[in-house]
């Protein structure tokens, strides 16, 4: 299935915590931060380990799997060029099942989307920024 094409999208504001977040994508990396002290994932990206308070957290490539935990289907266009329907979902990454990252779902028929889906991240390109999608595993061949 070829890429949707893009809507407009509202860019995030970049800063020293989300920078790895966002461009990771430029080289197809998900860069989640960690603690160095107890591999505690964080996110989203904060300069401390909530687990054990350790201020040794840095971002790391992660292997971009994960599982649909809750979506939903979106029917209404909030901003023009946004296709619909549009699947908005929480992603647990395999790392850690309490990392979720809120995404949508592209490649498939907004009515396949499950709960407990595997999925793989790909990046859509905009500005200096790599935005972290995903899409159904056996569609990311």
């Amino acid at each position: 299935m070829d890429t949707p094409p893009a809507p407009a999208r509202t860019l995030p504001a970049i800063d020293k915590d989300n920078c790895a977040y966002w461009t990771g994508g430029e080289h197809g990396r998900l860069m989640i931060c960690r603690c160095g002290q107890c591999g505690y994932y964080v996110h989203p990206p904060v300069p401390f380990c909530p687990q054990c308070e350790s201020s040794d957290v840095a971002p790391e490539p992660v292997s971009g799997r994960g599982r649909i935990a809750s979506f939903t289907v979106n029917h209404k266009i909030w901003v023009p060029g946004l296709p619909t329907p549009s699947v908005l979902a929480l992603v647990a990454l395999d790392e850690q099942d309490d990392v979720r990252l809120v995404c949508n779902i592209t490649h498939c028929n907004p009515d396949a989307v499950r709960f407990d889906m595997p999925v793989v991240v790909w990046f859509e390109h905009h500005e200096d920024l790599w935005v972290p999608f995903f899409r159904p595993v056996e569609q990311a061949a």
